[in-house]
């Protein structure tokens, strides 16, 4: 099994990268169609069962050969460059977020394009993360981190928290920024993975629940699908959206699927242009620090468990349940 490992490298990223853009981005920012709730028994068609258990199965593969991968020379060289930026990682996620708000504000908008700057307050809570977030200061940042927190619960407020779970890596971020150079420090970035990781597996589960807002981006934008029915082709962009949330959740693959990732999201940037690049910015800051942290800094959850059966195991079936966790409590309460 060794020596097929490194045929799994090429194909993960060939998957990836074929991904079109409408995979990863947030349909709401384009298309005005009115979503329109799928039926539940239309969502659980036989395709969608059929993926989810081949899902399963490939990650529990998964825990199995990516070890191989990474005790490669190559593989450690490039892990030991990265280390070397760990140190700069609260410093660029600082300064990352107050460039995203600041081409937010230049443009109207307030977190992601949907929400734009409608009053007084909302344009100087703005400003003032901005500001307090690029003093060289541990107080400064807490202080920039808690007007970010501010904004999150005013959009909360006008959007409905069901709406804003889309963007729950904010919140993450605010929990970075408020723990740093503290004695809980350490639960910061595992903070930032989870809340990425859950965004992403959020967003996911809005393709399959509204699929006309995604088949009407595929129509409209072009958008690829490689010779699959476009509602076929919807069924499987989501679950490659949910899977990278899963496994940056679980700690596999984290540092490759952040590469991965950033490259498709510049991409994205080409076919929606200036949206893109607004709703978008503040997740390749996210993607660069997962880039050089890896998951060395936490216990992943599949690390809990030593043997190869038990880790093949709780992958997969902890997969599907997350899958119907995830579909049950959006299913519910979406509108």
């Amino acid at each position: 099994m060794i020596k097929k490992t490194p045929y799994l490298f090429p194909i993960i990223i060939l998957l990836l990268a074929l991904t079109p853009a409408a995979a990863h981005a947030h349909v709401k920012w384009f298309t005005e169609v009115e979503p329109v709730k799928e039926p539940i028994v239309s969502i659980l068609s036989p395709f969608f069962m059929m993926l989810a258990i081949a899902v399963a199965v490939l990650l529990a593969v998964l825990t199995q050969v990516w070890p191989a991968l990474t005790d490669r020379a190559f593989a450690k060289r490039i892990d030991n460059r990265l280390d070397q930026l760990r140190p700069y990682s609260s410093l660029i996620l600082k300064y990352g977020t107050a460039a995203a708000l600041l081409i937010q504000v230049f443009t109207g908008t307030m977190l992601a394009p949907e929400f734009q700057i409608e009053t007084t307050p909302e344009l100087a809570f703005m400003w003032a993360a901005i500001v307090l977030l690029v003093i060289p200061h541990r107080y400064a940042g807490k202080a920039g981190a808690s007007a970010l927190f501010v904004l999150l619960v005013l959009l909360i407020d006008k959007a409905g928290w069901f709406h804003m779970l889309d963007y729950g890596f904010y919140l993450a971020i605010v929990g970075v920024l408020l723990l740093e150079k503290t004695k809980e420090s350490q639960l910061g970035f595992p903070l930032l993975y989870l809340g990425t990781g859950l965004s992403l597996c959020w967003v996911a589960v809005e393709k399959w629940v509204y699929p006309s807002m995604a088949k009407d981006i595929i129509e409209n934008h072009g958008v690829p699908t490689f010779g699959f029915p476009p509602e076929a082709f919807i069924v499987m962009t989501g679950f490659i959206e949910f899977v990278v949330g899963y496994l940056l959740v679980v700690g596999i693959l984290n540092r490759l699927l952040a590469f991965v990732l950033t490259l498709i999201f510049i991409s994205t940037t080409m076919l929606f242009g200036m949206t893109e690049l607004i709703g978008h910015f503040m997740i390749h800051i996210v993607l660069v620090l997962f880039i050089i942290e890896g998951v060395s800094f936490y216990k992943p959850p599949v690390a809990m468990h030593r043997s190869r059966l038990d880790q093949m195991v709780f992958v997969s079936l902890n997969f599907i349940f997350v899958l119907a966790t995830f579909m049950i409590i959006y299913y519910r309460f979406a509108p």
